[in-house]
């Protein structure tokens, strides 16, 4: 996925807001918290940053294309960077940024979320 289509997939998310911070990152919000990150890893290549489970978490930190993330991770935060971005795993990273969408949007208060529009689904 590149990050083009990283950003039209993440501004397909009801009430996202899109900003440019963090040393030209693309960075997509939801009520004003943080649910995805577009930046450039160490060679320069795009890389994918999203909040998951903590079952998710575990998994994708021991699989190939995944790391801990810089800095969210180190501060206990259950957040992953997906590095393999050759498109190899664009269906997955598709279901990992609507699930990090789905928990911070979830995280919000009813109140704001019905301001926004958001009706989601949590899991039992």
């Amino acid at each position: 996925m590149n990050v083009d289509e990283f950003n039209h997939f993440c501004g397909s998310f009801p009430a996202t807001t899109h900003v440019v911070q963090w040393g030209n990152s693309q960075v997509w919000k939801v009520g004003g918290k943080v649910f995805a990150i577009g930046s450039r890893g160490k060679q320069e290549q795009p890389v994918y940053t999203f909040k998951t489970s903590d079952l998710n978490f575990v998994f994708l930190s021991n699989h190939d294309g995944y790391i801990p993330a810089p800095y969210f991770a180190t501060r206990g935060m259950k957040w992953i960077q997906q590095t393999e971005t050759s498109g190899e795993l664009d269906e997955a990273l598709r279901y990992y940024l609507s699930e990090s969408y789905r928990i911070v949007a979830l995280g919000l208060s009813k109140r704001k979320q019905q301001a926004l529009g958001i009706n989601l689904y949590q899991e039992p």
